[in-house]
């Protein structure tokens, strides 16, 4: 049995956010139904890589059932009463208070459907000086401050995935899951509301503080902040390989064992992560140097003898052929996709993964 078999969820969703929540819930067993509008979900159309399919919507919809509903229509709200009527969960991504003005506000909710969880996700939530501005990944990404930290030292850059929509799907995950426990013991559903901005905004409290304390951020491409040596390399044969050394023992190992240098380990430019950030230009000039004189497979081999962190700087033709890279097939009407696999391993459990939906238009 998955955790959530017998949980039933209606998900009025579109693109990336809720639907990566709802995915979750149907990958651990619940009924999710995707409601779309009767052209379908936007998300759809985003691309045709996918068996000449959106990767997007293959990606995120695995499991689901899909009934396309016209909601501003009196079919459409009668049908979506009677879901709710057995549902355990309510996920929707629709504009701010577009809900509430189709006749499913929170009172309604609250009154007729007690035991639900309802989740919305919205773009800034339900109040304040922005509430009901359009808000899509990058444009959060842009306003919460996440591009002024990504990128090189010239400009700005956008974290190269959906990572403001997967967050916030990953965040409204974990609610409905507390909210389903809560009420295992109450009885009681609850009113989730969860904003893109928000999430980001926590996600960026080590760089927020920092900036509040003086520190303020500023991009280094693959370096880190507070970090040396934290950074890509180039080895005699041209691959680049990103190291990591955390702590001050680790310093002393790369200078030893790598390095072949030891008075780098008391020298006061190097001896502890604050003066190596600090005089980063020479910290990371002397492991150029090193890495200079070594081919990759040399490099990788030192670093590994010292216990000093490191990575292939990879790409996707990368990840496709990496070692590690587990995947799961997933059919759609176009035929069997392979994807990579969710990260939690049930060990004694494997799970199982549903097809994606077609279209499906309400019968009259």
């Amino acid at each position: 049995m998955r955790p959530l078999e017998g949980i039933k969820v209606v998900s009025i969703e579109q693109a990336v956010a809720a639907p990566f929540c709802t995915a979750r819930l149907a990958d651990a067993g619940a009924e999710v139904i995707k409601i779309e509008r009767p052209e379908g979900d936007f998300a759809r159309g985003y691309d045709s890589v996918a068996r000449g399919q959106s990767s997007y919507f293959v990606w995120l919809n695995r499991g689901k059932t899909s009934q396309t509903l016209d909601l501003a229509s009196p079919k459409g709200k009668e049908v979506l009463a009677e879901l709710l009527a057995g549902a355990d969960v309510l996920v929707q991504n629709l504009k701010r208070g577009a809900l509430d003005r189709l006749g499913f506000g929170p009172e309604r909710l609250a009154d007729e459907f007690a035991h639900l969880i309802c989740c919305s996700i919205t773009g800034y939530g339900e109040g304040g000086p922005m509430a009901d501005r359009k808000a899509y990944d990058l444009l959060v990404q842009a306003e919460s401050g996440l591009c002024s930290i990504t990128g090189g030292p010239s400009e700005p850059a956008r974290v190269g995935i959906s990572i403001v929509d997967i967050a916030t799907g990953a965040t409204a995950h974990a609610a409905i899951l507390e909210a389903l426990l809560r009420r295992a013991v109450t009885g009681q559903g609850a009113n989730i509301s969860i904003s893109m901005f928000d999430v980001m905004a926590d996600w960026l409290t080590v760089p927020l503080l920092n900036h509040e304390a003086g520190n303020s951020p500023k991009r280094i491409g693959l370096a880190h902040p507070s970090i040396a040596p934290y950074g890509v390399f180039t080895a005699k044969d041209g691959a680049q390989i990103l190291l990591s050394v955390q702590s001050d023992r680790e310093w002393k190992n790369l200078c030893n064992l790598f390095l072949q240098a030891p008075d780098f380990v008391t020298d006061p430019r190097f001896a502890r992560n604050i003066d190596r950030v600090q005089n980063r230009d020479e910290t990371d000039a002397i492991i150029s140097a090193a890495f200079a004189r070594m081919t990759a497979p040399e490099a990788v081999a030192a670093l590994s003898r010292a216990d000093v962190a490191l990575a292939q700087l990879n790409d996707m033709g990368g990840l496709s052929n990496h070692p590690h890279l587990r995947r799961i097939t997933v059919e759609t009407e176009a035929g069997p996709v392979s994807m990579p696999a969710p990260a939690p391993i049930w060990g004694d459990d494997p799970h199982g993964f549903g097809p994606v939906p077609a279209l499906n238009p309400l019968e009259d």
